[in-house]
């Protein structure tokens, strides 16, 4: 446009060359300020058009930028959409799981309550068990002493039955071989005499040996009185025929039984109440009556000494 307008100048110019000096020299000095004018707008024009290419530039960096954030911005919305359904997912199943384990904490609270009643009552079982065992103990200490105490007299006394068997057939050598056996069994002593040591037959009278053997062995019992003397009378099967004051075997075996507990009541070393007299008559067989042998070892006299056991009842009955 100033180009222009320096053309019109021109012609202007010289189709009136006939214009005075003075409009001259205005029109030049016009031209020259049109034509700073002119350059100073040109480097203007230039400088605005770097600035419009560098703004350009910096406007497509800031679009791309923008594109790249754009981009970045719906991939993160995605993420954020998906997340949030992971999160309402997540807190559907929180708050299920919440309501479950109210009711799970409250089950639990119920069961804890009742196995900590279950366990104070096995407390208090335990306690009264622990004292009923703590008695027991006791109890048992008590009566392994007493057991104690009884074995060392059953003991004592055995020992005791030992030394009479002994002195026994010690006082009563003489007559072995002639129907006179001793021995010990079940805590006993048993003297057993055949009737051929001591009576005749069918009669209660004692003979001279039998009474010197019934008066040896009083002599042993004199020396034991705890010793308790049981006089049983044996037959054998045959029945009693003879009449007079005898009714049966049974009433022969009871007055021959009788017999020897006088003999040794005339001793007044042996207690007459440590004295027993029995009779079994045939009801009491050692051996067979169906041979004259049998029968000879059946029609007896036996005397079972038993040991008093008065210390030992005591210490029972203390149970």
């Amino acid at each position: 446009m100033i180009k222009r307008l320096l053309i019109l100048t021109l012609v202007i110019f010289t189709s009136t060359s006939c214009v005075s000096s003075k409009l001259y020299k205005e029109l030049e000095g016009k031209y020259s300020n049109l034509k700073n004018d002119y350059d100073t707008l040109n480097a203007d024009s230039e400088s605005v058009l770097s600035d419009k290419n560098a703004l350009q530039n910096q406007f497509d960096q800031l679009q791309s930028e923008y594109d790249a954030t754009v981009l970045e911005r719906n991939q993160l919305q995605q993420d954020v959409t998906a997340l949030q359904k992971k999160y309402d997912a997540l807190n559907d199943s929180y708050t299920a799981l919440e309501q479950n384990s109210s009711k799970a904490i409250a089950d639990n609270v119920q069961k804890n309550r009742e196995l900590l009643a279950q366990l104070d009552a096995k407390e208090t079982a335990l306690a009264a068990e622990n004292n009923r065992l703590l008695k027991l103990e006791a109890d048992m200490q008590e009566r392994s002493q007493r057991i104690a105490e009884l074995e060392a007299l059953i003991a004592s006394k055995d020992q005791a039955m030992r030394d009479l068997k002994d002195a026994i057939s010690n006082a009563l050598t003489a007559f072995e071989g002639k129907g006179l056996t001793v021995e010990q069994r079940d805590g006993k002593v048993y003297v057993s005499m055949e009737n051929k040591l001591l009576f005749k037959s069918g009669s209660w009278a004692i003979g001279s040996d039998g009474r010197t053997a019934i008066e040896q062995l009083g002599t042993v019992l004199a020396d034991n009185p705890d010793i308790a003397v049981l006089i049983e009378g044996h037959t054998d099967n045959d029945p009693f025929s003879s009449g007079g004051q005898i009714a049966n075997n049974w009433d022969l075996s009871t007055k021959r039984a009788t017999a020897i507990v006088q003999i040794l009541n005339e001793n007044e070393a042996i207690n007459p109440e440590s004295l027993t007299a029995a009779g079994r008559g045939e009801f009491a067989p050692i051996a067979t009556n169906e041979t004259n042998e049998g029968k000879a070892r059946n029609r007896r006299i036996e005397v079972v000494l038993t040991p008093k056991l008065d210390e030992i009842s005591k210490l029972l009955n203390n149970d």
